[in-house]
């Protein structure tokens, strides 16, 4: 097996994000890590290369255990290639340059060689007339494909992919799936978190549906869309209409998330007043009500039919429903919403219905 994951954890002070993991990843294998926001999804992909250490259990890759002080793990991660949400690219380089200067200087291919193999990669990915653009002269889903190459450029044994449509518009989205299914087809080993459901049916060879801080239940594709044995994943798959944005800092991009939560309304031919409700309560919940220090995702759903919509918020700090506070902010939403529920399990959780 390519990697072995034994009891895994992490926890941010008293916040235990994953509680416990225990699973494999074989060579050649696709997987497609889902769930509801907050669950620990993206943290898990970011533990395999040590981005984010765990605090308990174990990681072997290629045998080698990522946990010991003595494994180099600047040498692991030139095996285990990451492509992340907002594509990471070096602003001051030429796309050419971006694909050589790994190569370059951790791998010691010569300046001809890694040329000539950027250039065979950049025509995989379908951008062969933009070596000599820069990130900035890009859209978006020519800049993930190009993140997409510079990974290849440095012949990973696999691939991490951490939402990497999430900061598309909808329609680019498929230009970039469509790179990651064919590198599926040529036998990449890859390990995805995606929010894109259909994409997710059917590039994968095993899904793990992540909730209740761990695995909650994992299998072929066939099995986790089609017949899943668990209520919650039951719940989860008849919503495929979904919006999910992941907060990182309290200095997140709010004008990137009212914008991608437009195009994914209008690309999902919502009307014009749901459409508002959305971004109506986006707006007072993580301006107004929720401190920015706090909040940890928005997530919007709906099912095929748009009978009833339902807008999710994660957010830290003490238990508390920010919806009950006496403001102009609260005043909104209670005024859009038809129901509202609020869980506390480490974190608040604000369920929201129209």
């Amino acid at each position: 097996m390519m990697i072995k994951i034994t009891s895994l954890k992490k926890s941010y002070g008293k916040l235990d994000v994953i509680k416990d993991i225990t699973t494999t990843i074989e060579k050649g294998e696709v997987i497609t890590i889902i769930g509801p926001s907050g669950t620990g999804k993206s943290t898990f992909l970011r533990a395999l290369n040590m981005l984010d250490p765990p605090t308990g259990g174990t990681i072997e890759f290629e045998g080698q255990n990522l946990m010991d002080k003595r494994t180099d793990i600047n040498e692991i991660r030139k095996k285990m290639g990451m492509v992340f949400q907002n594509f990471n690219l070096f602003a001051h380089m030429s796309v050419l340059d971006n694909l050589t200067v790994g190569q370059r200087k951790l791998l010691g291919t010569s300046k001809t060689e890694a040329e000539k193999f950027a250039r065979e990669l950049l025509a995989t990915v379908g951008l062969a007339e933009k070596a000599d653009a820069y990130p900035d002269e890009l859209s978006g889903g020519q800049k993930q494909r190009v993140a997409i190459a510079r990974c290849l450029s440095m012949k990973p044994d696999i691939l991490l992919f951490d939402e990497p449509t999430s900061a598309l518009d909808p329609t680019m989205v498929g230009e970039v799936t469509a790179v990651i299914k064919r590198l599926a087809q040529s036998g990449m080993t890859m390990a995805i978190v995606t929010h894109e459901m259909e994409f997710a049916k059917n590039v994968s060879t095993r899904i793990i549906y992540m909730d209740e801080g761990g695995i909650y239940e994992e299998g072929p594709p066939e099995v986790i869309f089609d017949n899943p044995k668990r209520e919650k994943t039951k719940a989860f798959i008849k919503r495929i209409k979904r919006f999910r944005y992941e907060i990182n800092s309290e200095d997140f991009d709010y004008i990137e998330l009212t914008n991608n939560l437009q195009n994914f309304c209008t690309a999902n031919a919502l009307s014009k007043s749901n459409t508002n409700k959305a971004g109506l309560l986006s707006e007072e919940l993580t301006v107004n009500l929720i401190p920015k220090a706090d909040l940890i995702s928005v997530d919007f759903s709906f099912p095929d039919n748009q009978a009833e919509f339902e807008f999710t918020a994660v957010y830290g700090g003490e238990n508390r429903d920010v919806t009950q506070s006496e403001n102009l902010a609260a005043d909104i939403v209670e005024g859009i919403i038809k129901e509202k529920k609020h869980k506390y399990d480490d974190r608040n959780n604000l369920y929201l219905k129209w």
